[in-house]
């Protein structure tokens, strides 16, 4: 019973992303951040400690920070308008305080929280995205870095994603997969048939990978450089919205930068 379970969940996985490859959006096709055109940098007007991870609608940031100094995980929310703080809250579970990459959907939050080392565990928590408030989670043997949400499925990554994990949304896994990409992920979101990730390669430079989302192989790479700060683009945050690419890649005080991921170009 348990196989045929199994199969099942794994062939919808299958269905739903072989349903999604018609409204897919292509990868862009530069293959340097210096060639798309940075179209806004929106300063945060409140403390985000040590950024995690962001995700972002029309009208608010969500950004997940650690304070390690104290043992705190935090969810923030800001105003997409002007930077402005809306919330935050407090996002430990007994030492569990290292909140990651988080991704949204229609009405919740997903974010990881983890023991800060590797190889240990985490819960993954579901979150109103109205009141922030804490409506589900479920527990995994394994830090848990980072969060991309499909329609009917979870997908993470461990300690600088050398694995991911593929559950449905009741916290059942359905698969785990060996990355190939030497990419270790801090954020990553989900975009029609593809997982958007990015992360740090092991030369110390940033990339933004374009993963096909049933076999988590390479599909295209975005490489990125630094900012006038001196901290890499793909550090912590980054989210993916239309044809929009977000990245918060500094700690207080923070600055979110927004590209434009289909007009290639040299003007900044």
């Amino acid at each position: 019973m348990e196989n045929f379970r199994s199969a099942k969940v794994r062939l919808a996985f299958t269905s739903i992303l072989l349903a999604s490859w018609m409204s897919a959006m292509k990868p862009p096709s530069a293959s340097s951040l210096d060639r798309l055109n940075l179209v806004r940098v929106l300063e945060l007007k409140g403390a985000t400690h040590h950024v995690q991870g962001i995700d972002t609608d029309a009208k608010r940031l969500w950004v997940t920070s650690v304070d390690a100094r104290n043992r705190k995980g935090y969810l923030h929310e800001f105003s997409m308008t002007a930077g402005e703080p809306l919330r935050v809250v407090d996002i430990q579970d007994g030492a569990r305080f290292h909140p990651g990459g988080i991704a949204s959907d229609a009405k919740s939050l997903w974010v990881p929280v983890a023991e800060y080392r590797a190889n240990s565990t985490s819960v993954i928590q579901r979150r109103n995205k109205r009141t922030l408030q804490l409506e589900f989670q479920f527990a995994v043997p394994d830090h848990i870095g980072c969060l991309a949400v499909t329609p009917a499925f979870l997908i993470g990554g461990n300690w600088d994603s050398r694995d991911f994990y593929v559950w449905s949304r009741r916290g059942e896994l359905v698969r785990k997969i060996a990355s190939a990409t030497s990419n270790a992920y801090q954020d990553m979101k989900f975009d029609s048939k593809y997982v958007v990730a990015s992360g740090v390669l092991a030369d110390r430079t940033g990339a933004i990978d374009w993963l096909d989302a049933d076999t988590m192989q390479l599909v295209h790479r975005l490489t990125a450089g630094r900012t006038d700060r001196g901290d890499l683009y793909t550090r912590e945050g980054m989210a993916v919205r239309r044809d929009r690419l977000f990245l918060l890649p500094e700690d207080s005080p923070s600055r979110l930068f927004v590209f434009s991921l289909f007009s290639d170009g040299p003007e900044r």
